[in-house]
């Protein structure tokens, strides 16, 4: 009985740290799913890069948005741009260089975003990280990151924080469940969308 306990006391506490999800926003909109018409509006984007951002994404990481916009936009501009439009980084693999895309992030607090790695969940890094900076930097960084959730245990709850999450694809992916590769994951998910919206999707994903 007492093993059967402790085993339940287990599962349930990897089922709490699969539904890592992504940071709450607060309005910064997300490069590989936001409109053109939204994009638009974002300082710096005209016409001609924001329908190359379009064109190109999704995007494997924050870096490789950047190096697109470096094509047209300098640092600072960049910069500027980059807290009305970003692409969320992981946590747990993001590079030093990609980290410091994040406006207002240090190369100091570059290194602490590291040194608690690997994040569970985005509870955690708002403890760590709050040791550091107030609450309200802590909630303005989070909406630049995300810990990436377990396809086979995260909660529907976990993965509508994806953003352009729909409830119906929360069903898909839990359809499909269990998940032994990221090639059954594309095969059966892109029944329902096309590759390239597969692959935004599953850059906030594991399989463990």
């Amino acid at each position: 009985m007492r093993t059967r306990i402790v085993t339940a006391l287990v599962c349930a506490f990897v089922g709490a740290t699969a539904g890592a999800q992504v940071g709450t926003n607060m309005g910064v909109l997300d490069a590989n799913s936001a409109s053109e018409a939204d994009l638009l509006a974002a300082p710096h984007l005209d016409a001609a890069l924001a329908a190359k951002i379009v064109e190109t994404r999704p995007f494997e990481s924050a870096v490789a948005l950047d190096e697109l916009l470096a094509t047209a936009l300098d640092k600072r501009e960049r910069e500027e741009l980059y807290r009305r439009v970003f692409l969320t980084i992981n946590l747990n693999t993001a590079s030093r260089e990609e980290i410091r895309l994040i406006p207002g992030v240090s190369d100091r607090m570059a290194h602490e975003f590291e040194e608690y790695r690997p994040y569970t969940g985005l509870e955690q890094f708002r403890r760590e990280i709050g040791k550091y900076v107030p609450a309200a930097e802590v909630a303005r960084l989070e909406q630049y990151v995300f810990v990436p959730m377990n396809l086979n245990r995260a909660s529907g709850e976990a993965f509508l924080t994806i953003p352009g999450m729909s409830a119906r694809m929360v069903h898909e992916f839990e359809e499909y469940r269990p998940y032994t590769s990221f090639e059954q994951f594309r095969r059966e998910i892109g029944k329902y969308v096309d590759q390239r919206e597969v692959a935004r999707l599953q850059r906030y994903l594991v399989i463990e």
